[in-house]
């Protein structure tokens, strides 16, 4: 049988895990931002840049999901991709604090309507206004995200101390 600390545990390495591959990610983004974004004719660029936005995007997606899981497991079965995100924004009482602040939120949003559209676009004519407005986007999203997940372990630490 599981207590709530093995529960919390893996809760936590999940993150952990999850940050990792984000780091990774974030990396690929550092090392290729200016070749990717410098060549607007250049389909290869957009759909690699889109992939970026759509990894990062997905691998937090998860991290929500688990987290969801663990606290309040109850998603509605339609509309649920929104619906996660805007729980991982609330204040649970008494279970947990709110795990993203309203300004990643509000950024969040945004990558998260893009990767839905971008699930069911099998075009290579891509809006690079679009991938403009979420490339500015983009670093100060990591940093958001970074600070907003670091909070939440520790609020995960503080649990597992009482």
């Amino acid at each position: 049988m599981k207590s709530t600390n093995d529960g919390i545990n893996i809760l936590s390495s999940e993150i952990s895990d999850s940050l990792e591959v984000i780091g990774k990610i974030e990396k690929l983004w550092v090392d290729s931002k200016n070749r990717l974004t410098e060549d607007r004719n250049d389909a290869i660029n957009a759909m690699a840049l889109s992939e970026i936005f759509v990894k990062y995007y997905t691998c937090l997606e998860t991290v929500f999901l688990r987290i969801s899981q663990f606290f309040e497991n109850n998603l509605p079965s339609d509309k649920w991709h929104a619906e996660l995100l805007r729980r991982m924004r609330l204040e649970i009482k008494p279970f947990r604090p709110n795990v993203i602040s309203e300004a990643t939120f509000d950024i969040l949003d945004e990558f998260r309507r893009f990767r839905h559209f971008q699930r069911y676009y099998f075009g290579f004519s891509y809006d690079w206004d679009r991938l403009d407005f979420l490339a500015v986007k983009f670093d100060p999203l990591r940093a958001l995200v970074d600070e907003d997940l670091k909070r939440f372990q520790g609020f995960l630490r503080n649990l597992q101390d009482r």
